[in-house]
């Protein structure tokens, strides 16, 4: 299984550590840049450092995942964490050994680091929880997790027979979106379970737009010589249980992102971005777009 080294890691509740800062691949491999644009972004991430990548059989129907594969293809598998997603239709025992199956062999790879149950559907967390439970006693998954669940959804899966082995839950959160901070992170945090915060530069067009032109992220960018969408990067990862999967078609802004990860931001720093994009002071429900 994988190798890391302790700098730039979580320490999962395995004892295994996960790298803070990877690439995400959600709409990567649909059509919007040419495949080898992307590729090369994905490659230009592991040249300069990145081990973690995030996909699902869902990105592209499986597109994604060949992608990764042709990235990581004739690199040490044990240097690499790699992280996929099952749907939720898939995540019984009647579908959720093939669905791995297709997706290591998308992959070329022989196990998951992590495998994670995208949503909540129809299945029994408990079925799904047994057959993960299953899969890494087999050895193809190294752990597993799940996404887009919230605080309710936590607690009722450590309520599950196994379901307290559940290594990480993947949610939207960036600068905009800080709802979690009022009471899921909280509760992860005092059980050790990382948040992976997806799109932590928030979904192109007005949102994010809005945070890069605000006064606060460009007082911040200016006074650490960095960009605007650094500053929003860099935001995610200011807290030590969050592990954030930026997106990007760019080799030169995968390279970007990669650099912020030597980025601290001080009690200054926060005391602006929080009074333009005040943290929550109520329950919010679990944003996803």
């Amino acid at each position: 299984m994988t190798r890391l080294s302790n700098g730039r890691t979580v320490e999962l509740r395995d004892g295994r550590r996960m790298p803070r800062l990877g690439m995400g691949t959600w709409y990567l491999a649909g059509g919007l840049h040419p495949w080898e644009v992307e590729l090369s972004a994905l490659r230009a991430g592991l040249d300069v450092g990145v081990r973690l990548i995030d996909t699902a059989e869902m990105y592209g129907d499986g597109a994604a995942e060949e992608m990764v594969g042709d990235a990581i293809r004739g690199r040490r598998r044990e240097d690499l964490f790699i992280v996929s997603k099952v749907y939720p239709y898939n995540a019984g025992r009647k579908g959720i050994f093939r669905a791995l199956n297709r997706s290591l062999a998308r992959l070329g790879t022989d196990y998951l680091d992590l495998y994670l149950l995208h949503w909540r559907g129809q299945i029994p967390l408990a079925e799904t929880v047994e057959c993960m439970e299953e899969l890494v006693e087999s050895g193809k998954i190294g752990g597993w997790g799940v996404s887009n669940f919230d605080l309710d959804d936590m607690e009722e899966l450590m309520r599950v027979d196994g379901g307290e082995h559940c290594l990480v839950n993947q949610d939207l959160y960036h600068l905009g979106s800080r709802g979690v901070e009022f009471d899921l992170l909280p509760w992860m945090r005092q059980r050790r379970i990382p948040l992976m915060a997806y799109c932590p530069l928030a979904q192109a067009g007005r949102l994010r737009q809005g945070l890069v032109d605000s006064k606060a992220v460009h007082e911040v960018a200016a006074a650490h010589g960095i960009t605007p969408m650094q500053v929003l990067l860099a935001f995610v990862l200011h807290d030590q249980n969050v592990i954030a999967i930026p997106r990007s078609s760019s080799a030169r802004h995968v390279r970007q992102n990669w650099s912020t990860i030597d980025v601290e931001l001080t009690a200054e720093d926060m005391a602006l971005l929080n009074e333009e994009f005040p943290p929550p002071n109520y329950r919010m429900p679990l944003d996803m777009e």
